[in-house]
């Protein structure tokens, strides 16, 4: 039986992660990028099969999808330029100029993963990137066969995905995406040039501002594409946090407990119903090695880990935070390491 086969145009984080992704699902993939460098590496690395010549020698009819994970300023020139009969799909940020620069394709599905990390290159990529992430597909203009065929690519690769129309998605993304890339960005200045030593930040600090280490080229490309959307979304809430400023102002004790309290709520809607494995650990060599056999042999999706050392000393307690669905998968996988189950926990965190 012949094995599906896609071409993948820029082998960096993304291009590389779908790349194992895809091939851990079946598929043959055939990668160019211009950085030769990421190119070998992705191959190396087993992102892909062959390695193309050029960028044209990529796309060819006997392909089954062709994925342009290039950087966001190159995808509408590619596109424009791109001439086939084969379903197109790609990974930009903004979507308006993708779908203008993609209007004459007659297979063309424009997506955006909502995964990532603030490291970059085909030696941070990782199968699993996308496992439970949204993939948003754009369906300005998409045919409804060539839709359905993406998104259960895009279940193949552990996401899940959400159709929206490019305005749509450039608005959401300038919330949820541009602004917090933003606001990590103007904290840890902040704090620079308040405190200059940043040794006196803690863990949350560190956790609000991790992806203010995320590529400075890719992030200015993509605030450029969506520029009037982010700016927009940055004056709104620069009202919003002068909002607090006046609350303190007026010692409104009460409205700023209700609005804490608000917020809260709110952050929880934020994750899936979990429970907490507690898997106790022996004091010995191989014990987190057994772990993490368990992890992968059940193929559950882990949402956070925490250890801590046991009161008796020696050995310690491992809580592994899972779906609910996943806890029966788990249980077998660390039964069959020997290891013990010490208790399993509801839905807190």
């Amino acid at each position: 039986m012949r094995r599906p086969t896609a071409g993948v145009l820029g082998t960096g984080l993304i291009g590389s992660s779908i790349g194992l992704g895809l091939t851990a699902a079946g598929w043959d993939l055939i990668g160019w990028d211009p950085d030769l460098a990421s190119l070998q590496a992705a191959h190396e690395r087993g992102a892909v099969a062959s390695i193309a010549v050029s960028e044209n020698d990529v796309v060819s009819e006997d392909l089954d999808l062709l994925i342009l994970a290039g950087p966001p300023q190159a995808v509408p020139g590619t596109l424009r330029k791109l001439s086939t009969d084969v379903l197109v799909t790609d990974v930009a940020g903004v979507k308006t100029p993708v779908i203008a620069a993609g209007a004459h394709l007659r297979h063309f599905v424009p997506g955006h993963p909502m995964a990532g990390r603030e490291v970059s290159g085909p030696a941070a990529a990782t199968p699993v990137l996308f496992h439970g992430a949204t993939w948003i597909l754009t369906t300005d203009g998409a045919d409804s066969d060539d839709m359905e065929r993406v998104e259960e690519i895009v279940r193949q690769l552990g996401a899940n995905p959400v159709r929206m129309s490019a305005d749509e998605h450039d608005r959401a993304i300038a919330v949820v995406s541009h602004l917090p890339q933003l606001l990590a960005s103007t904290l840890i200045a902040q704090a620079a040039a308040e405190l200059g030593d940043l040794s006196l930040v803690g863990g949350s600090f560190r956790d609000l501002t991790r992806v203010a280490a995320s590529d400075p080229g890719l992030w200015s490309d993509l605030l450029a594409a969506n520029r009037q959307l982010a700016i927009e979304t940055i004056e709104r809430f620069g009202h919003r946090l002068q909002r607090w400023a006046d609350l303190l102002k007026a010692e409104a004790h009460v409205e700023v407990t209700a609005a804490l309290a608000e917020s809260g709520r709110l952050q929880e809607r934020l994750h899936p119903a979990v429970a907490a494995i507690e898997i106790s650990l022996l004091d010995r060599p191989g014990e987190l090695a057994a772990v993490g056999r368990a992890l992968e042999h059940s193929r559950v999706d882990v949402r956070d880990l925490q250890l801590r050392h046991a009161p008796h000393g020696g050995g310690g307690l491992l809580q592994v935070f899972v779906r609910k669905d996943d806890i029966p998968a788990l249980c077998r996988a660390l039964h069959a390491e020997a290891l013990t189950v010490a208790r399993i926990r509801g839905d807190e965190r």
